[in-house]
């Protein structure tokens, strides 16, 4: 028997979980090690944020996924690899053998690069602790009385969902409070997208009376306040952190090939270029000849591909080139049921465009619940 890991329950690895409970591997045993036992789908994290979906909606319960699969579950943690002797190391558990190994963690935002953020803000990811951080936060805002100040730091589709989810939701929640929520981001919001998606975005920025900082970067967070790369400080009862995503610390302890930014670096079969017996999808990996956004829409696409390279190998044939589209469909919900959609040169928005989200992402949600 051969023994397959899977490292992390992010998008493609889910995909594979259910290509392989639908058609199971013959002569091989596989298991998945999982921090987070609900994993959350993050396209729908925003309208989570908004209120528009609950905890359940949006998360993904893998022990009941790996039952229905025939995969062994391990709630733990991987913290480095051992690759001579072919053993994932654990934290706080014994480690792993492994004869095949797929990475698929995700990534955090680069806390590291704002002064006292790992102390005074909320990183948006890992996404898991999100849901229950935000809910917490909900909790408390029902009896704020007076100004009510949030910052989020970050201007790509993340931080600007996170924006204006927040400002709908604490409008609902926070009935007593004066809110004022706040973006500011070191770029252009966007950055990579179409102007005419910016002008929608910045319409409905102002339309709704949140405040915009474009080429404002953050320098520094401290207690109830943050100072942006003016150098001027701004009130901030709570700060939320998009910003830039960074890889695990521990890649690089691994001795396997990384890219500029520490992620891991694959092939176009999404194999490491440097191991044969290591796969890697989603934002953690980077396909070297094809590189795409950080965003969900890769990462889902890249389930099917992987789960099928992953069977090629195990049945001892060769894994398959696999070519990511270049233009994506990027729909941006902005919290009050209406959302921009935005491809190429176009944007669109409307009530609609929500709509058709909605039903894009409850659809994929139930392929795996």
């Amino acid at each position: 028997m051969r023994h397959l890991v899977l490292i992390g329950g992010g998008h493609a690895h889910v995909h594979v979980l259910k290509q392989f409970g639908e058609t199971p591997l013959p002569d091989a045993e596989v298991t998945l090690v999982g921090r987070d036992i609900e994993t959350p789908y993050s396209g729908m994290i925003p309208g989570f944020v908004a209120g528009h979906y609950s905890f359940e909606d949006c998360h993904i319960d893998l022990a009941r996924l790996c039952r229905r699969a025939g995969v062994r579950l391990v709630h733990g943690e991987a913290t480095g690899l051992d690759r001579t002797a072919r053993r994932v190391l654990l934290k706080d558990r014994p480690a792993l053998d492994y004869d095949l190994l797929s990475i698929d963690v995700g990534s955090a935002p680069n806390v590291g690069a704002i002064e006292g953020a790992d102390q005074w803000a909320i990183p948006v990811k890992p996404i898991a602790e999100l849901g229950r951080r935000w809910l917490e936060f909900c909790g408390r805002m029902k009896t704020w009385l007076g100004p009510l100040n949030v910052l989020v730091i970050g201007g790509g589709a993340g931080g600007i969902e996170l924006a204006l989810a927040i400002d709908h939701r604490l409008r609902e929640v926070a009935k007593a409070a004066e809110l004022q929520v706040t973006l500011a981001t070191k770029d252009e919001i966007l950055t990579g997208q179409a102007e005419a998606a910016r002008r929608r975005l910045r319409a409905i920025f102002r339309r709704r009376g949140i405040r915009l900082l474009e080429q404002s970067g953050a320098r520094r967070i401290g207690r109830g306040a943050v100072e942006l790369a003016d150098g001027q400080w701004h009130q901030a009862d709570a700060v939320f952190v998009v910003t830039e995503a960074s890889a695990a610390p521990w890649f690089a302890e691994t001795g396997l090939p990384l890219d500029e930014r520490g992620f891991l670096a694959v092939d176009d079969m999404l194999r490491s270029t440097g191991d044969d017996r290591v796969f890697a999808a989603g934002d953690c990996a980077t396909v070297l000849e094809h590189r795409r956004p950080k965003a969900g829409v890769f990462a889902v696409r890249q389930g099917a591909p992987l789960a099928d390279n992953l069977r090629r190998v195990l049945g001892g044939e060769q894994p398959r080139p696999f070519v990511p589209q270049r233009r994506y469909l990027s729909i941006l919900g902005t919290g009050d049921g209406r959302a921009v959609a935005t491809r190429g040169d176009w944007a669109v928005e409307g009530r609609w465009v929500w709509w058709w989200k909605d039903y894009i992402d409850r659809r994929w949600m139930r392929m795996y619940q």
